[in-house]
């Protein structure tokens, strides 16, 4: 890549300062200083945490030809700047560039939405490697290209920064994948990391209060999660659930055909009806006037929703229904959402991610829908995140549960008894039996502990993360393990 193709990547028209030969061969791009090598193209982001175009001496130091920012800066003899209005979007544009735009090589499907966005993603990797497919995914668990994990650095995040993300895309290309699936969060979303991409397809599933400390306004968090839509070309399709109170707006931003599901009567794909149980799901759609009836083993109304909408993307790539329901009927367990841990005991354990308002109630739903003798539950909130929903969180797990203990989740740099101070206000005004246990392996071997035969134990927050994040510091921490473990001893006694 030479700066000439930088320059007629580019989305806009960059003011140029400094004099470099427009056929200069481009060695790479970091927008971390410290990963820039000799003939490098350095990116200045302005950060939360810090301004990259601080770093932009030190990345001329480290041999870059090329610096791209949103403000003028000295530079040296042999370096060029272009200066741009949007540096993280003028990034998107060159990596595409880069990595010879692998996002166009396959068919590109973005998932978007408060919640559900992990298990959707994985249903439609599956259910598109049913078909014969070879899918790559991008999203909160990890990368994979088809049955193969991705290198972690490239996924360390829900959807990487744009240099990242192509990387990984073109990992998938050389490994054969003809599709991709990502999680698009909202943050990516509003920053332009993904504005280079090509989607065929945009999955919307639902939208809660969440990130309120970044957005502001949960006007700004919808407009942010719509650009996904607007993205969109005619030639593309939308999936959109109907029941969602934003829906319309999601359908509004979108040029291409529109997908929708859910049991309002005009869904293109209805929920006729549904039951539970701790195996799994029974459920009835409506699909051109014919009645279906799937069984898939995922667990909780949620579920099905989230399910309802891989349907609809395997139906717009052209996939037989009765393939998809048999399918479905295998449909994989995915990591810390509504898992089951079962060691022989005589009461459920169930380890969830659910970290929002509305993801806690989805799965404390689910939970009675299964008919516990006493619902359990441990459960806290993120520290440096959403402080409203502190208080709402604690007012629902009170409401839903028998008995809650709360406890710490990635306090960060909050005081740990802070936050759950905040998520006592919402919860002793519903519930007075329950108990504040910061150290969040004592508030689990608690709660295992006062279960009893015929009970559920919902531990929600965490999920698959296998971390605590205390101060600064990340510190190996897994729900399933500490369950297990303590289970496991419960059981030899």
């Amino acid at each position: 890549m030479t700066l000439n193709d930088i320059v007629q990547a580019l989305p806009f028209e960059p003011v140029i300062h400094g004099m470099l030969d427009m056929e200069q061969e481009i060695k790479g791009i970091a927008y971390d200083s410290r990963q820039v090598k000799p003939g490098f193209v350095f990116v200045g982001i302005p950060g939360v945490q810090a301004d990259g175009h601080a770093f932009i001496p030190q990345a001329i130091a480290n041999g870059a030809l090329v610096i791209v920012a949103e403000r003028t800066v000295a530079l040296p003899a042999g370096v060029c700047l272009l200066l741009v209005p949007n540096s993280r979007v003028a990034m998107a544009y060159i990596c595409a560039r880069y990595f010879d735009n692998p996002d166009r090589k396959m068919r590109l499907i973005g998932v978007t939405g408060t919640n559900g966005k992990t298990t959707t993603t994985n249903i439609v990797k599956y259910l598109l490697e049913q078909a014969g497919h070879t899918c790559g995914l991008v999203g909160t668990v990890g990368g994979m290209a088809g049955q193969e994990p991705l290198p972690e650095h490239l996924s360390a995040s829900t959807t990487p920064e744009s240099l990242e993300l192509f990387n990984l895309f073109a990992l998938m290309v050389d490994k054969s994948c003809d599709y991709a699936v990502i999680e698009a969060s909202s943050h990516a979303l509003e920053q332009g990391r993904v504005s280079a991409c090509y989607f065929t397809g945009a999955v919307f599933t639902n939208l809660t209060q969440d990130h309120l400390d970044y957005h502001g306004s949960m006007e700004a968090y919808c407009q942010s999660k719509t650009k996904l839509f607007a993205m969109l070309h005619e030639s593309g399709y939308g999936v959109v659930n109907a029941d969602d109170p934003y829906a319309e707006q999601f359908i509004a931003a979108s040029a291409a055909p529109v997908w929708t599901y859910g049991e309002a009567e005009n869904a293109d794909l209805q929920l006729i009806s549904y039951s539970a149980s701790i195996t799994g799901m029974h459920f009835q759609v409506k699909y051109l006037g014919n009645l279906y009836k799937v069984k898939m083993p995922l667990i909780g109304k949620f579920n099905i929703y989230n399910a309802m909408a891989a349907m609809c993307v395997a139906l717009a790539e052209g996939l037989a229904i009765e393939d998809v329901q048999r399918w479905l009927q295998q449909a994989p367990q995915v990591a810390g959402r509504f898992e089951l841990i079962d060691e022989g005991q005589d009461f459920a354990v169930v380890v969830d991610y659910a970290h929002t308002p509305d993801g806690l109630a989805n799965v404390l739903t689910a939970a009675r829908k299964l008919k516990p003798r006493q619902l359990i539950t441990v459960f806290g909130c993120g520290g440096d995140r959403d402080k409203t929903k502190r208080p709402i969180m604690g007012r629902i797990a009170g409401q839903m549960s028998d008995v809650c203990v709360l406890t710490s989740d990635n306090p960060r740099t909050e005081n740990p008894l802070a936050i759950l101070d905040m998520v006592e206000d919402g919860i002793r005004t519903v519930n007075h039996n329950y108990l504040v246990k910061e150290d969040r392996a004592e508030a689990i071997q608690i709660a295992l502990a006062m279960a009893q035969t015929g009970d559920m134990v919902v531990l929600a927050g965490k999920g698959h993360e296998d971390y605590q994040v205390i101060g600064t510091e990340k510190i190996h921490f897994d729900d399933r393990e500490v369950a297990r473990t303590l289970l496991r001893a419960r059981l030899q006694k």
